[in-house]
């Protein structure tokens, strides 16, 4: 994608402004539950460390709509950095401005500070052009590592690259993008892609999308629901976006049209409420009753599924298969999980959901890759120019010029 990255150029001495995704869920005490996002970028601190750069992070968390929440603010993310990374974090409570400017002109070589979450500030998420060049002002290099915000159009990881001369990616950004290109721009074949979730509309394009570029494609959770009704069978209480009845109806024409083998659910666990203590029971997938709802693939459909992944080289998996969460509805999903992971292809997991998912299940270290960005990597295997991506790719023309 003609990026540069962090150790293809020349930063020794320089301080670099890095654009991290550390945005950790928190208890109602401010504590972080999961510290996975930020192990996940300490490989790229790390190595600006050691070539004896100034690092200043920002970030955000959470959804603060532009106005300062003290219960989402990055003072615990710097703690944990501290403990990480063996040495002190320096946490500055504000991200632009006379305060910050002052504290990064005190830095050392090989010192690291964290600036405030930066959508405390409105300007980050309407990509103010101004609030971009405030925060490239800050250092000499700019380096992306976020890519679970690279769909987004933010100042800070697209504003900020028409004001810095030096910009590149880190290497989560490129160990995600080559995952990315191994399971669909050039693949190991068959390649088998499954997916699921609640929300067709929000998969009608990705559907499109992999049809054309996969060998099965297996669907299975809400989403099929909407399908079923398009095709003409009884679904009960089952969720339907019926505005979509029609796009629906024509992606599964697209699908078939393409002649690769595409599997749909063929039994489910249906209850009589959304409940936990709801009666449940096993139908074939053309005898839900009315008053029923679908919440779970059967047995019979985890079979065929699992039978379909068998011979694939590759991977690529996107969306639950039932309402997990809920443990009379998770056997679908944990038993596709448990499937994937043994196999012998290329397993790569699309974020979200499905992260959880697996890392509930305990399976994490036999899948060949997990992403860090659900909404970035969907918006990928939709076949999407993702924003931070795009901004990065016309900036490494000086980046590289940089590195020699």
């Amino acid at each position: 994608m003609n990026i540069a990255y962090i150790d293809e150029m020349d930063i020794k001495n320089k301080s670099i402004l890095l654009r991290a995704d550390l945005n950790v869920p928190l208890d109602n005490g401010g504590n972080i539950t999961d510290d996975t996002r930020i192990r996940a970028v300490l490989p790229t601190i790390n190595y600006a460390l050691d070539e004896n750069a100034k690092v200043i992070l920002v970030s955000h968390l959470g959804r603060p709509k532009g106005k300062r929440v003290e219960g989402l603010s990055l003072a615990p993310v710097a703690k944990r950095l501290s403990r990480l990374l063996d040495k002190d974090v320096k946490f500055i409570p504000e991200t632009v401005g006379g305060e910050v400017e002052s504290a990064i002109s005190s830095m050392k070589q090989g010192e690291v500070v964290l600036l405030e979450n930066l959508r405390f500030y409105p300007e980050e998420e309407s990509n103010d052009a101004e609030f971009g060049q405030r925060l490239a002002k800050l250092a000499e290099v700019y380096i992306n590592d976020a890519f679970a915000t690279a769909h987004r159009s933010h100042a800070s990881n697209v504003a900020v690259t028409r004001f810095i001369g030096v910009c590149g990616a880190g290497l989560l950004m490129r160990q995600e993008i080559t995952y990315f290109e191994r399971a669909v721009e050039n693949p190991v074949r068959p390649v088998v892609a499954i997916v699921g979730g609640a929300k067709i509309s929000d998969k009608l394009r990705l559907l499109g999308n992999l049809s054309a570029k996969v060998d099965k494609l297996i669907v299975g959770g809400g989403l099929v629901f909407t399908l079923f009704k398009a095709i003409g069978y009884e679904v009960g209480k089952s969720i339907v976006e019926d505005s979509v009845i029609d796009d629906a109806r024509a992606v599964v024409e697209t699908i078939r049209g393409r002649g690769i083998k595409f599997y749909l659910p063929v039994d489910f666990v249906v209850a009589d409420k959304f409940d936990p203590s709801a009666e449940t029971k096993v139908v074939t997938s053309q005898e839900i009753p009315k008053d029923w709802m679908a919440l779970d693939i059967g047995p019979a459909t985890t079979a065929l599924f699992s039978e379909a992944i068998q011979n694939a080289k590759t991977i690529i998996w996107n969306g639950p298969m039932g309402v997990f969460e809920l443990d009379a509805f998770s056997r679908g999903t944990y038993a596709m999980i448990s499937h994937v992971a043994n196999t012998y292809a290329l397993t790569i997991i699309g974020g979200g959901d499905t992260d959880v998912a697996v890392h509930r299940a305990g399976e994490m270290a036999k899948m060949s890759y997990i992403s860090t960005g659900g909404g970035a990597f969907l918006a990928l295997l939709e076949g999407k120019d993702l924003p931070g991506i795009a901004a990065l790719r016309q900036c490494s023309a000086g980046a590289q010029a940089a590195g020699g």
